[in-house]
């Protein structure tokens, strides 16, 4: 009889796979990468990998779905800091991403998005949608967390100012893997980003 194995010790495993399938992705971009990468940067066997992901999509995808969390659990309303320290943390962390974009799946993403467009079009639509509105949704709640505190005194409805936080972000994002972070001056840019988010959002000046 095998021993049983923990969820802890699965979930840990898992996280090990997907961070091990991100350098892969990162090197090779999603079209180029195989499962066979996944094995040999992990080292691991073909059964220990697909134990878990049933191909290279299936990898991505949740690979995407762990990324997404991450930033959702990143804006999550707390205690030990005001919504506005959150707000420019999260947008701080957004920029340090933005200048080392090579380090990020902008272009695995991209290509992931284009392979799945005409085979797969309506899924490919829905994940987007998902993935768009979750970070959307988590961004309108700590600016309606905010303003219930007494911390933020917006001047717009709070789903209005994320959906263009997101939006100057994805933009910027991916003009600065077409371009290069010198040419759209990503401190700059980020800059006049705070500057419009504390005209918007109001922050209330700590004493």
């Amino acid at each position: 009889m095998s021993p049983k194995v923990s969820d802890e010790y699965k979930n840990q495993k898992k996280t090990m796979l997907l961070q091990a399938a991100k350098r892969v992705f990162l090197a090779k971009g999603y079209t180029r990468a195989t499962m066979q990468d996944v094995m040999d940067e992990a080292g691991i066997s073909r059964g220990a990998l697909y134990a878990y992901f049933d191909n290279v999509e299936h990898l991505y995808m949740e690979l995407l779905q762990f990324e997404d969390q991450q930033d959702v659990l990143f804006v999550s309303p707390n205690d030990d800091e005001t919504s506005w320290q959150q707000i420019t943390n999260w947008v701080h962390k957004q920029q340090k991403e933005i200048e080392q974009i090579e380090q990020t799946l902008t272009q695995a993403n991209s290509e992931y998005f284009l392979s799945i467009r005409d085979s797969k079009k309506q899924e490919g639509d829905t994940y987007s949608t998902t993935r768009y509105d979750r970070i959307v949704n988590a961004l309108t709640v700590l600016f309606q967390s905010g303003t219930k505190k007494g911390e933020l005194q917006p001047r717009l409805p709070a789903e209005m100012i994320a959906r263009y936080l997101v939006s100057f972000i994805d933009g910027l994002m991916l003009d600065t893997a077409h371009l290069g972070p010198e040419k759209t001056r990503v401190a700059e840019q980020m800059e006049a980003l705070i500057f419009s988010l504390r005209e918007m959002l109001r922050p209330v000046q700590e004493k």
